[in-house]
């Protein structure tokens, strides 16, 4: 499988998924760790990628979602932004709409 099959399934493939330094419980990164903690927030499941683990898919990803920076925040398949935009979402209530319609429940 290449590495755009494999991003594309990745994300296809989980309603929340999250790019990430590390892991949700054992960030690399202080935005990683941000941004991991506010979907934890939600009580929700949510994939993660631990793009230390892969250079090759870690600089594809760059290119395949025109963003270049870490953590990036996928739901339904969009990508929705890094720490910043996920912090403004959180606290505007957008982020919890979104989960909502995307999980069921956040």
């Amino acid at each position: 499988m290449s590495i755009d099959e494999t991003i594309k399934e990745q994300i296809e493939g989980n309603d929340v998924l999250l790019y990430m330094k590390g892991t949700p419980d054992f960030p690399q990164c202080g935005f990683s760790a941000q941004t991991a903690q506010i979907l934890k927030q939600f009580g929700i499941e949510f994939a993660y990628v631990n793009i230390l683990e892969d250079q090759d898919l870690r600089e594809r990803l760059k290119e395949v979602a025109n963003w270049p920076t870490y953590p990036q925040l996928y739901i339904d398949g969009e990508l929705v932004g890094g720490c910043d935009i996920v912090m403004e979402m959180y606290q505007s209530g957008e982020l919890k709409e979104m989960l909502e319609k995307a999980v069921g429940k956040a």
